[in-house]
């Protein structure tokens, strides 16, 4: 009988301390809840309780001050002093105001202020949520336009409930309108609680929906994060956001997974699309994973480092690039999606006409070098008309593209060179490429294409 009630009153036993545990837990965390202050004022007529403010690396340190002169209400404002281009003092005006101890912001569904400006301008970034940490829940809208007259801003917050320990008050970032600097001023700066804000949509990859091609251990990230709304006075305000706002998913878990950041990461073969929502809101947009899985590596390169000029590769030193898309307006189409499989870094070139890279500060001399070596994948079949063109491009003893001494030579490649769904290696001797006369000033390498809308491409150097 004794040993039959014993486990009984232990079970018991430990209930009873689990609910005392549990008990005691609950009371604490409604203590530490009940400890964030609730107050909204940031700025009025001076620094609410707690407040500290702190510049911007590269900002003008003294661009904010209190001002007893220029208000909206009450005695003082806060003024920004935005610098000239070039100032030694900073590049631009920028800082956040942040408390030591977090808010509870939960009631609340705007921050409000009044704002205006010496000349009309464009203030770049103001918003909250950055408390030079780890701004979880950074809000801000860009571009706001302001002039000489004093008019109310409202920057809706997304999710509220998120905001229960908010360190981050209100921060803002300016640069010189035309070179030139100005000032503005913010004032009666708080958290309210207005009735006649409308949420619209909540948007990720700005409402579009994408599709990528993608590999086994190839990382994908969700960006351009937003929420729209309708103001009190019937405009409309979008919203930058931060991915905590946000619940991503995947509807294919063993083709790709999304963790709580945007964070995509492609797992086997097959099709996934990834969505979100905000609260209960799916968001406009997608990423639709089109996974054919395991990656084919480029082949490995062989040559001797030692005679290697590498503008692109992950087993040679690289000389220094300026880009590998210029992005050349009005006509070039051509976008980059890159990506990192195992380690292994690749350029990917998406609705491809012709793109440039860029090696101009400074040139690369090969004139010691005998070939252009690079590899190229084509993921889908050839096209009927297929060509890919290869432009070498000196710049001359001046330095720069468009001078009277620059040299070009080029090379085109058909089928049976080109191959759909395989890697080529192309091996250029630079003896071929009747127009390039000189080679100690190389700051451009141009691909053209004709019938090929995507193509990766890896290990790009010069050798002997």
């Amino acid at each position: 009988m004794e040993n039959n009630y014993r486990p009984k009153f232990i079970k018991c036993a430990i209930m009873l301390s689990m609910l005392l545990v549990l008990g005691c837990e609950r009371e604490i965390n409604d203590l530490e809840q009940a400890q964030y202050s609730n107050n909204p004022a940031v700025f009025i007529d001076g620094f609410s309780t707690g407040l500290n403010y702190s510049s911007f690396g590269g900002a003008n340190s003294k661009a904010f001050d209190v001002d007893t002169q220029t208000k909206y209400s009450g005695s003082t404002s806060m003024k920004f002093e935005v610098p000239d281009y070039g100032s030694p003092e900073g590049a631009y005006a920028g800082g956040a105001f942040y408390t030591t101890v977090g808010r509870n912001l939960t009631d609340y569904n705007a921050l409000t202020f009044w704002i205006k400006a010496t000349q009309p301008a464009n203030i770049d970034v103001l918003g909250f949520g950055n408390d030079l940490g780890e701004n979880k829940y950074e809000t801000s809208i860009s571009g706001l336009a302001v002039n000489t007259n004093w008019k109310k801003v409202i920057i809706p917050i997304a999710d509220p409930s998120r905001l229960k320990t908010e360190r981050g008050m209100f921060f803002y970032s300016e640069g010189p309108e035309n070179n030139k600097g100005y000032t503005f001023w913010i004032d009666e700066v708080k958290f309210e609680k207005l009735g006649t804000i409308q949420f619209q949509s909540a948007l990720i990859l700005n409402g579009l929906d994408e599709t990528v091609t993608s590999f086994v251990g190839v990382n994908h990230k969700i960006d351009r994060i937003s929420a729209k709304f309708s103001l009190p006075n019937g405009s409309g305000q979008s919203v930058n956001l931060t991915p905590y706002y946000y619940t991503f998913s995947s509807s294919n878990p063993s083709v790709a997974t999304v963790d709580g950041l945007g964070n995509v990461k492609t797992t086997g073969a097959g099709a996934a699309v990834i969505t979100a929502t905000l609260g209960n809101e799916t968001a406009l947009g997608s990423l639709s994973i089109n996974s054919t899985g395991n990656y084919l590596h480029a082949p490995k390169p062989k040559h001797d480092p030692a005679k290697v000029v590498s503008l692109y590769s992950d087993l040679y030193t690289n000389v220094p690039v300026d880009y590998y898309n210029g992005y050349w307006q009005p006509y070039q189409t051509t976008q980059s999606d890159d990506f990192v499989v195992e380690d292994d870094h690749v350029l990917n070139y998406t609705n491809f006409n012709f793109v440039g890279i860029q090696t101009s500060a400074p040139t690369v001399n090969v004139s010691s070098m005998t070939h252009l070596y690079m590899n190229i994948y084509l993921p889908k079949p050839i096209q009927n008309g297929a060509k890919f063109k290869i432009q070498v491009v000196d710049f001359g003893a001046d330095g720069v593209y468009g001078g009277t001494d620059d040299k070009t030579g080029e090379i085109t490649y058909t089928t049976p060179t080109l191959q759909g769904q395989n890697w080529i290696s192309i091996d250029i001797p630079l003896s071929s490429l009747s127009g390039l006369t000189t080679k100690s000033h190389i700051g451009q390498l141009i691909f053209e294409g004709t019938n090929i809308p995507n193509f990766y491409a890896d290990n790009i150097y010069f050798h002997q």
